[in-house]
């Protein structure tokens, strides 16, 4: 199944200009030893070649990139509740929030169906009184949909979370959908989408750049610290001693057995004291999870054992 022959017609105009820029990413990255330096390019290529499956891997380290197709049309699946946590924050901030005030949450947002271990501890409570703390935790720790969404009406609709990613120079992605719109249509899990290099420049500008509080910096980094899913994708190829900050994402099959998106994005703390920022964005794939879970873990193992 190609890429592009999946985007939706209202939206695959927009997007032509798009991957003509990522394109041109691709050919900046596609001599090693010119752009890419000390970053084990070839070793990454070889990982993906002849997979069942669209894959999208980008890193930076320092002043060197790597991406390799690097196309705007990956689904971010739960990646992107690191956008809604970033956007939800900086409402927090601009409105005088604290982390630990009160927030009453509604029955309408508890929706059975969906993965919600905050629900799933109380299932039988229809209205909870909780914090914005322990609503970020279990979005972003414990990738939760219900408290996902709950922030994106917060932050001001999810196209507010989107135009909040474009003021900060990123625009080699589009989120036009919530947690309960893709679950009504696993198609348009499609159109939360991005490059993997966009995904890779907001980490960096998170990490980088004063987008947040020194407070709210801390503790999202502390959240992404302590993700606890995807243990056995980039986290596996680390050693244990070696602290990753990620976010991972994963959909159901279409009727066609089609993997949608599976993702894993995240920041290696390297021995060194430097931060290697990387993607790797699995699309349309007819591969078995475990396939997709290793091959983030052989990336992570490599690019760790090159720049240790």
């Amino acid at each position: 199944m190609k890429q592009q022959s999946l985007l939706r017609p209202r939206t695959k105009k927009r997007w032509q200009s798009l991957c003509t820029v990522s394109a041109l990413l691709i050919l900046l990255c596609a001599n090693p030893t010119q752009a890419c330096g000390e970053l084990p390019a070839n070793k990454i290529r070889r990982i993906v070649r002849h997979k069942k499956a669209d894959i999208g891997i980008a890193l930076r380290y320092k002043d060197q990139a790597f991406a390799l197709a690097d196309t705007p049309v990956y689904p971010l699946m739960s990646v992107f509740k690191v956008h809604v946590a970033m956007a939800a924050l900086h409402k927090m901030e601009h409105v005088h929030i604290a982390l630990d005030d009160s927030v009453t949450v509604g029955p309408e947002y508890w929706h059975p169906d969906t993965y919600s271990p905050m629900r799933d501890q109380a299932p039988n409570i229809a209205t909870r009184h909780t914090t914005y703390r322990e609503l970020l935790t279990y979005t972003v720790s414990h990738s939760d949909n219900n408290t996902c969404d709950f922030l994106i009406d917060f932050a001001g609709g999810i196209d507010r979370v989107d135009a909040y990613i474009r003021s900060l120079g990123i625009d080699a992605f589009q989120l036009t959908e919530t947690e309960k719109t893709m679950h009504e249509d696993i198609l348009n899990c499609y159109d939360n989408r991005s490059s993997p290099l966009a995904v890779v420049q907001l980490l960096e500008k998170l990490y980088t750049e004063p987008l947040l509080t020194a407070e709210h910096f801390r503790f999202l980094e502390h959240l992404l610290l302590t993700c606890s899913t995807g243990q056995n994708k980039l986290k596996a190829g680390l050693p244990p001693h070696i602290p990753l900050a990620h976010k991972t994402g994963h959909s159901d099959r279409t009727a066609e057995g089609v993997m949608i998106g599976d993702t894993d994005v995240g920041v290696i703390y390297l021995p060194n004291g430097e931060r290697c920022y990387l993607a790797v964005l699995v699309k349309d794939s007819r591969e078995h999870e475990a396939t997709h879970a290793r091959i983030m873990a052989r990336v992570a193992r490599i690019i760790y054992r090159s720049l240790r």
